[in-house]
């Protein structure tokens, strides 16, 4: 009997997926619900109760009140930090009792984001807790005064047991928001884990979102990221907050996206756009224009993208270079775009255009930085494609969109007034896209310095390139 009593006391031990959070009682190299591989990690369960107790500790369940879809409830007000890239990628600003989580790869600038917002919350006199698991006091008092922040008017800490920080957030009941630098340093002494692990990481963001939820402050967390630059951790942990934020760039450039991923409160697929100073983050209000600041024009393999990223447009420059390869087995290296439907478009101008591409290694790059993800980007990648492989410049002033389909046809894209009226903005007299479709509804209003060519299939466009072969123009008001 006693050797049964100590057989039940011991700890369950399981193995958790850091990728989806399933859960597994024996390791194996591949996780059987998502199918990644190396991510199930140990963790120890708390040990159960004696079996007599189960029944008796058991709360009894109480009647839920059910009421109908009428009633509409006033929209969540907003606190604005008055930085507004970062407003406009919340939606407008922060909602009391929200969770924001924010990424990133390593030293991209999360934390200097973060201290500038909580900084300008301060200043517009907000009261603002920043607790700090990674950095020591002094050390964010370093970064404060590079950026000239030091008279911000904070509440700093340096803490990772969860605990002190739940039991001390009660003494500022005016908060308006916290900031958790990181997550992944959080530990609570209630789960058997290291700091880190997934136990550890969900137990702490759930107890930091129900303190949130329970005192009205906006809190906002800082997520690591993976080789594969996805949030680390379970994926629950995505689920549990109301706004997810990636914040992207490449560190040889100066420009930095941060990029609406998930919003309960407002519109994903949302950017803002800074630029990496000496003096921390600062705004981009006109990105197209930087983006295209050291474009050079008359040279093959360019073409500049009418792209829209959330509900702003951006002009951004595509650039492609083909290169011999006698070898047989060219490569295809892609920055900022999507491989798969380069290897698309490479085929459909292959079978449908005759161009002739199986022997050339292609380059394509987007500049700048930015990473593009809309189908949009379809006919300003083919354009590149084609000027490189006739080696004929692109019109400096002309922007394409468009999506292509495995026919070589053009089709539809969404908000095309907004994509010409930016490309009117910055001095582009000329634009590419799909034909409107026979019977559509309404007009499409073109600003009056542009004109809009209407390319029907891919065969169309390598014409206007190679020959220069002129489309007939839809000018003002096109039906």
């Amino acid at each position: 009997m006693a050797g049964s009593q100590v057989d039940l006391a011991k700890p369950i031990k399981t193995y958790t997926c850091t990728a989806c959070g399933a859960m597994f009682p024996k390791w194996a190299g591949r996780c059987e619900a998502c199918g990644d591989w190396n991510t199930l990690e140990e963790q120890v369960l708390p040990k159960p109760l004696p079996g007599g107790l189960k029944d008796g500790a058991r709360r009894a369940g109480m009647k839920i009140e059910f009421v109908g879809l009428e009633g509409i409830n006033p929209p969540p007000p907003r606190v604005p930090t008055t930085i507004a890239e970062f407003d406009r990628v919340l939606g407008g600003g922060l909602v009391p009792a929200s969770v924001v989580l924010v990424g990133g790869d390593p030293g991209i600038g999360k934390s200097t984001l973060l201290l500038q917002a909580s900084a300008s919350l301060g200043h517009a006199g907000q009261e603002v807790v920043y607790i700090s698991g990674e950095e020591s006091i002094d050390q964010i008092r370093m970064r404060a005064l590079r950026l000239g922040l030091s008279n911000a008017p904070l509440h700093l800490a340096a803490a990772t047991q969860l605990g002190d920080i739940i039991a001390s957030l009660p003494q500022f009941p005016n908060a308006k928001l916290v900031v958790i630098d990181s997550i992944q340093t959080m530990w609570t002494d209630s789960v058997e884990a290291a700091p880190g692990s997934v136990t550890q990481v969900r137990a702490a963001a759930f107890e930091l979102i129900r303190t949130a939820k329970a005192q009205g402050f906006a809190l906002l967390l800082v997520g690591h990221v993976t080789k594969e630059g996805t949030l680390a951790g379970p994926r629950v942990l995505e689920h549990m907050v109301d706004v997810v934020l990636h914040f992207e760039g490449d560190r040889g450039h100066q420009f930095r996206i941060l990029r609406g991923m998930k919003n309960r409160f407002g519109a994903t697929d949302e950017i803002g756009v800074f630029e990496m100073t000496g003096q921390g983050l600062s705004q981009v209000a006109n990105p197209s224009a930087l983006f295209l600041a050291e474009r050079r024009g008359n040279v093959a393999g360019s073409a500049v993208l009418a792209g829209l990223e959330g509900s702003r447009p951006v002009l951004v420059e595509i650039q492609c270079l083909l290169a011999p390869n006698p070898g047989g087995s060219p490569r295809r290296s892609v920055i900022g775009w999507d491989s798969g439907r380069l290897s698309m478009l490479l085929a459909v101008l292959e079978t449908r255009c005759g161009l002739k591409l199986t022997m050339n290694d292609v380059y394509l790059n987007v500049a700048g930085g930015l990473r593009v993800s809309e189908p949009a980007a379809d006919l300003a990648v083919a354009a590149a494609l084609i000027s490189a492989a006739s080696d004929v410049p692109t019109d400096p002033e002309m922007v394409f969109f468009g999506e292509i389909g495995l026919s070589g046809e053009l089709r539809q894209v969404a908000q095309t007034e907004l994509r010409l009226k930016e490309a009117a903005k910055l001095g582009f007299t000329r634009a590419a896209g799909p034909k409107r479709v026979a019977g559509g509804t309404g007009k499409l209003s073109v600003p009056k310095s542009l004109s809009l060519i209407e390319i029907g299939h891919l065969t169309d466009l390598v014409g206007v390139i190679t020959t220069g072969r002129e489309l007939t123009p839809k000018q003002k008001e096109t039906t």
